[in-house]
């Protein structure tokens, strides 16, 4: 707070108003207005454990054996190299952008998944909301769906942090991978009709009118967003319809792989193809602290085959342009293999990918040095991904939001979009 703000807070003081009403003011005055970007849908992939660089999208093949590790390259349609196990990915990688110098220092899983998936690092003091928490505060729901889902269910970095808790995410409750999958609460409870549906409906609606002229709080509010969203859905044929992912073609499904990656992958394009705003998407385990070759030709197969076909996917549903494809992990892995043949956490430098929305095609920002230890150029700090990602859904990274007490926040700390990465 400089001067001319602290002269300003006592004199407003000895007006009657608060310090949180003099913030509250102050963010007004600085607000830029959200308005729908290029990446009017976003995918969120997450790969949880800390993802190796360099056995998936910058190996090190030029480098020493300790350094390079266990696994061959292929050679992609644009002259880069990937690891062997993204042949299918190595093919449509003229459609996607990799950051190979992204960067932070955060060697624990949680601080690490915090950062990467609210933009900033985690804080006693304060819960930052995730991305899909603010794309939903910013822009609400579409087509009677949530506008933000969980698959198959929410983190703990994956809510509303300091907003009100309607702006989480809806979570599957099960994996659509799973044969007998469906989603709770989303079809009518056992013996009860359409009709007595609707009349329950009606008679909430008449007791809320009347508790709302006697008393009204945010988690009021929050729990008759959430009552009215569940209805809304219920009654929804089209909106029940993107959630059954059984009715989809065989043979697509198929290309996508009968697995937890392919499906959870096609579930994700079948929301936002439906009116879902923000799909953040978990898949695997990739916290190799030993047997790399083992646990990445398990993991990372099965994941090559699912985001190769949903690029293409959307692409030729002509989608791609209108939804950010985002694959990230909380860091990468050390330099050196460790004796258990594995790697260690290492937030130093490692690799993300970004697609369609906005983004450039066919390119490759920033390189990470001959071991893959520390970025060589073009860093890519948290600021920058949060920035770039935000602009590109119409979010300005320098807009505030209100936490509890009034407090502005604004949604990126700096706002650094990164234009090399942008068409």
């Amino acid at each position: 707070m400089n001067r001319r703000d602290f002269l300003q807070l006592g004199a407003v003081g000895t007006l009657g108003i608060t310090m949180g009403d003099y913030f509250r003011l102050q963010a007004a005055d600085s607000h830029y207005p959200s308005k729908e970007g290029k990446a009017k849908n976003v995918i969120n992939i997450f790969l949880p454990g800390g993802m190796a660089h360099q056995e998936s999208w910058d190996p090190k093949y030029l480098a020493q054996q300790e350094y390079r590790g266990p696994l061959g390259t292929v050679k992609t349609n644009t002259g880069e190299r990937f690891s062997e196990n993204l042949k299918h990915t190595a093919k449509i990688a003229d459609k996607i952008t990799v950051i190979r110098s992204m960067t932070h220092g955060e060697a624990a899983h949680e601080r690490g998944t915090h950062s990467m998936l609210t933009g900033y690092r985690p804080s006693p003091a304060l819960t930052y909301p995730s991305m899909g928490s603010v794309m939903s505060h910013e822009f609400g729901a579409r087509e009677n769906l949530p506008p933000y889902v969980a698959v198959p269910r929410p983190s703990r970095s994956t809510g509303s942090g300091y907003l009100n808790f309607k702006y989480g995410p809806f979570g599957l409750g099960s994996n659509p991978e799973d044969p007998d999958f469906s989603v709770r609460d989303l079809a009518l409870p056992s013996g009860i009709t359409a009709n007595r549906f609707a009349s329950r409906k009606k008679m909430r609606s008449i007791i809320d009118d009347k508790f709302s002229k006697l008393e009204r709080d945010d988690q009021l509010d929050a729990m008759d967003s959430f009552y009215l969203k569940a209805y809304d859905m219920i009654s929804s044929p089209k909106a029940r319809a993107a959630f059954e992912i059984d009715k989809e073609d065989t043979k697509l499904r198929e290309r996508y792989g009968m697995n937890a990656a392919g499906q959870r992958f096609l579930m994700a394009r079948r929301l936002v193809e439906a009116g879902v705003r923000f799909v953040t998407l978990t898949y695997g385990g990739f916290d190799h602290h030993s047997n790399i070759e083992t646990n990445m030709n398990r993991q990372l197969v099965p994941f090559d085959q699912a985001y190769a076909t949903l690029i293409t996917d959307l692409h030729d549903r002509g989608m791609l342009n209108e939804t950010l494809v985002m694959v990230t992990t909380e860091f990468g892995r050390t330099p050196k293999i460790n004796s258990n043949a594995g790697r260690d956490h290492w937030p130093q430098v490692f690799s993300i990918a970004m697609a369609g929305g906005g983004v450039k095609e066919g390119y490759v920002h920033g390189t990470s040095d001959p071991t893959g230890s520390f970025p060589e150029d073009d860093p890519f700090t948290v600021d920058n991904y949060a920035a770039t990602a935000f602009s590109l859904m119409g979010i300005d990274p320098r807009n505030e939001l209100m936490a509890d007490g009034g407090r502005p926040i604004r949604i990126v700390n700096n706002n650094v979009v990164e234009p090399k990465i942008l068409k």
